[in-house]
């Protein structure tokens, strides 16, 4: 058997998220459906993890295994070919049998959009999400405020309530945040995240942009382990799945 891993960029906002479901259509269904049919066999993905509904991709990773000999450098154009048109592998390539798409993870990064106007963008409106004009002048705040994230920390505040997860306990690597002609992009690197992480963690950075928080807040925002002490959950088709790192 070979194990093959596979680079994923897809547009989340025709499906219900990367993980199989039962009445809704995955990104996940979509490539194991058309990978098995290619291949002759059933093919199950790996994924370095799960993207919400209307999350996109970068470069999403997930591993399968086969006893097919098709050439791999040919895999990614074959899997292409009559593809949904928001969903494409960018390359291919075997890997050791030890290797697996989520747990050889070390880290990966998030990227969140979003703009500064009075008024609604259409270029932006689905790819960014809109924000306070306030943000631009309060940017070296938010930068300030984001170092607290840093670290190990218990992130339950900044956790949807609706999550399944036994530890709260999460490593935030780095946060950047890039200014440019009207627009704030967050890249958020961590060890991994709780569900709605990033969106809530950016959410909060853009209150403390808003004036709604102060910086020097977050280290208690973070200790009291309280969602409601957080900022909002952000929507969902500005986040994308930036890196994945082995």
């Amino acid at each position: 058997m070979r194990k093959i891993l596979l680079t994923i960029q897809y547009n989340g906002k025709n499906f219900s998220g990367w993980q199989r479901q039962k009445n809704a259509l995955s990104i996940e269904e979509v490539l194991e459906n058309k990978i098995s049919a290619l291949l002759g066999q059933p093919i199950v993905l790996e994924a370095s993890g799960r993207t919400d509904a209307g999350v996109h991709a970068y470069a999403q990773t997930a591993h399968f295994e086969t006893s097919s000999n098709f050439d791999i450098e040919k895999l990614p154009q074959a899997i292409n070919f009559g593809l949904d048109e928001n969903i494409s592998v960018v390359s291919a390539k075997e890997v050791a049998k030890n290797f697996h798409a989520r747990f050889s993870v070390k880290k990966k990064t998030y990227l969140y959009k979003t703009y500064q106007s009075k008024f609604n963008l259409p270029l932006f409106e689905s790819t960014h999400a809109k924000t306070h004009e306030l943000l631009t002048q309060n940017f070296d705040k938010m930068v300030l405020a984001s170092r607290h994230f840093l670290g190990t920390h218990n992130f339950r505040a900044f956790c949807s309530t609706q999550t399944n997860a036994k530890t709260f306990e999460r490593t935030i690597f780095d946060i950047k945040l890039k200014k440019s002609n009207g627009t704030i992009d967050f890249f958020i690197t961590g060890s991994g995240f709780l569900y709605n992480m990033v969106r809530i963690i950016v959410g909060t950075l853009i209150s403390v942009g808003e004036g709604k928080i102060l910086p020097e807040e977050i280290p208690d925002i973070i200790s009291s382990q309280d969602r409601k002490k957080a900022g909002k959950t952000m929507p969902a088709h500005a986040l994308y799945l930036y890196k994945v790192y082995y």
